[in-house]
């Protein structure tokens, strides 16, 4: 089996030295519950093979079977490279669904719960000299409603807007090898007002006298910052101006140093930490200098005013489902948005792979972060979705391209928050603890309607170009609109002029390769390439020209499954001259 993800799995934080464990692996089905009675951890009973990190029902894993397997395992052995000794050997998990126990040579070393999020353990201990054996319990309840699952059904049939469930393994595994005193965790935060960026580190392992910390920053290729500092405690924080001290040797004096989609700047970072004059960890990691405000009922971007012009993407891919097939896939997604004129994209109900972000990063492509949801709600639900929502946040914070957190959606798994005081209650504590953990992007209570307290006034609205235009001839008609037959705020709360933003438009399902649409999804419909064309400008045309919405965000980037509402297929072919999105897209700036 190939393995089609090579790349360093956390490009924000980054070693030289990793074992990529992506590829063949034994599997099992566990439908009758033995494995853990049999010790399957340390006898196990191969089934079949799977190419992680595919889910068992994705084609590409090898198995491709929809239908429902709440317990899997997973094996494979490896061999600690033997330069590699010496150091402690941590193993890394970019994202498992949902619970998982991992076992080493026999050995519990961890449980992590959460679908969506990484998980580190270090196994140093458990290791054995020659081949060594890895095994990984996964528990994911098909019909739990109460989980944070997304666009996962809780049927075995896709249907309507939900697709194929992704059980077990779906990021990449890997191994890395560190000294016990290492750099654990950074954290950027550009000030573009004063030209600063701050530096956030955590450090792992005794402090002492003679520790100390090596930042280099870098652009286009010239070292801009050199600077060493003691290190007293396990959190440092540090400060560098990069307006006034380096304007002489790197011209980077002004906004042609900024971080935006159309100039998407970066600068380069390698961290050390050294202790008395001995490398014990080096880290490349990188920033951008960008600045995300609301003032006066407009969203800025770097102080100035920003129209977002957003595509929703569900970051599902034919065949392989949640797991990009490759690190080109993710940066054609984000290249064939810009080619139609988007500047950005909501990943919907969705904790986005570190792969993405960095090409948009990279790229110059703005995201909104959004947590996949529960479907209904429950206190063991408000305890789930928190911690994996926290854990997203501090893993995604750096990236200058998430201008936005989205923590809960068309009151999914709040159905009741119109009038309910403790799903009300939920939704406030959801965004409060947000902005507690970043101070620095606007936040969603509940995305597209019913919201108590946001930052940005998000309305969903499926209706024709003509209804469009009537409902956002003013402020008032805007948030009058009743989208699913929902208000657009909960009882008790109210719009306090913050932007409006049609978060979720069109929905226009055209199948290019079917004359017969009834097959497909979509919240209309088409049977031409000059047809979506047409609806796409009429659509768009009606929130472009009204003075009341500040952006859009349009439904969708491709097809997924039964979903025939893209502007691509689901295997990322255009359904018409994309050109023409373009000239529609670019019509206002």
């Amino acid at each position: 089996m190939a393995n089609l993800n090579k790349e360093y799995p956390r490009p924000q934080f980054e070693r030289e030295k990793w074992l990529n464990l992506n590829g063949s692996w034994d599997f099992a089905f566990d439908d009758e519950k033995r494995g853990l009675k049999e010790k399957w951890y340390q006898s196990f009973p191969a089934q079949k093979k799977i190419n992680v990190p595919f889910a068992y029902q994705a084609d590409m894993s090898g198995i491709g079977d929809p239908t429902f397997h709440d317990l899997v395992w997973y094996r494979r052995t490896f061999f600690v490279p033997a330069d590699w000794k010496g150091k402690d050997i941590l193993l890394n998990f970019g994202a498992v669904d949902y619970r998982a126990w991992v076992y080493v040579n026999g050995e519990q070393v961890t449980f992590h719960e959460g679908g969506n999020t990484p998980f580190t353990t270090n196994i140093t201990h458990f290791l054995i000299n020659g081949e060594n054996e890895l095994v990984v319990r996964v528990e994911d309840p098909s019909e739990d409603v109460t989980i944070p699952r997304g666009k996962q059904y809780w049927h075995e049939k896709s249907a309507s807007i939900f697709y194929t469930r992704t059980t077990g393994i779906w990021q990449t595994v890997w191994l890395e090898p560190v000294e016990q005193k290492r750099i654990d965790f950074i954290r950027w935060t550009p000030q573009i007002d004063r030209g600063d960026i701050d530096l956030e580190t955590e450090i792992l392992g005794e402090i002492k006298e003679g520790l100390a910390l090596k930042v280099s920053i870098s652009f286009n290729g010239m070292e801009i910052v050199s600077d060493t500092t003691a290190v007293y405690e396990s959190y440092v924080k540090r400060s560098f101006n990069l307006r006034n001290r380096f304007t002489d040797r790197s011209n980077i004096h002004g906004p042609g140093w900024y971080w935006t989609p159309e100039n998407p700047n970066l600068f380069d970072v390698e961290l050390e930490l050294i202790d008395s004059n001995h490398v014990m960890d080096k880290v490349k990691t990188y920033f951008g200098m960008r600045k995300v405000s609301i003032e006066d009922g407009k969203f800025k971007l770097n102080n100035r005013t920003y129209y977002q012009k957003l595509v929703l993407d569900q970051g599902y891919f034919p065949g392989a489902l949640l797991t990009a097939p490759s690190d080109e896939d993710h940066k054609r997604d984000i290249e064939l948005a810009k080619e139609m004129g988007f500047n950005g994209a909501r990943k919907h109900q969705k904790v986005e792979d570190p792969r993405y972000l960095y090409w948009a990063d990279k790229l110059g492509f703005l995201v909104w972060g959004e947590m996949a949801n529960c479907s209904e709600y429950s206190e063991g639900a408000v305890q789930r979705i928190t911690t994996e929502w926290m854990e997203a946040v501090k893993r995604d914070y750096s990236h200058p391209s998430i201008v936005a957190w989205v923590p809960l959606n068309e009151s999914w798994g709040i159905s009741r928050v119109a009038h309910e005081k403790q799903q009300q209650d939920h939704s406030l504590g959801m965004y409060y603890l947000t902005k507690s953990l970043d101070t620095t992007r606007p936040v969603f209570s509940n995305e597209g309607w019913e919201h108590t307290v946001s930052d940005i006034c998000g309305i969903h609205n499926y209706t024709s170009a003509e209804a469009m235009k009537k409902a956002y001839e003013s402020v008032e008609s805007a948030v009058s609109t009743t989208p699913a037959d929902r208000p657009i705020y909960a009882n008790g709360f109210a719009y306090h002029g913050e932007p409006i933003i049609i978060t979720e438009y069109g929905g226009i399902a055209f199948d290019k390769d079917h004359e017969d649409q009834e097959d497909g999804w979509g919240y209309s419909s088409v049977n031409s390439s000059e047809g979506l064309i047409e609806r796409y400008k009429a659509q768009t045309e009606a929130l472009l020209q009204s003075d009341v919405v500040q952006g859009f965000c349009y439904t969708q980037l491709t097809d997924v499954e039964q979903e025939i509402n893209g502007l691509l297929t689901y295997d990322r072919k255009p359904k018409c001259d994309l050109s023409e999105i373009k000239k529609v897209n670019e019509s206002k700036r």
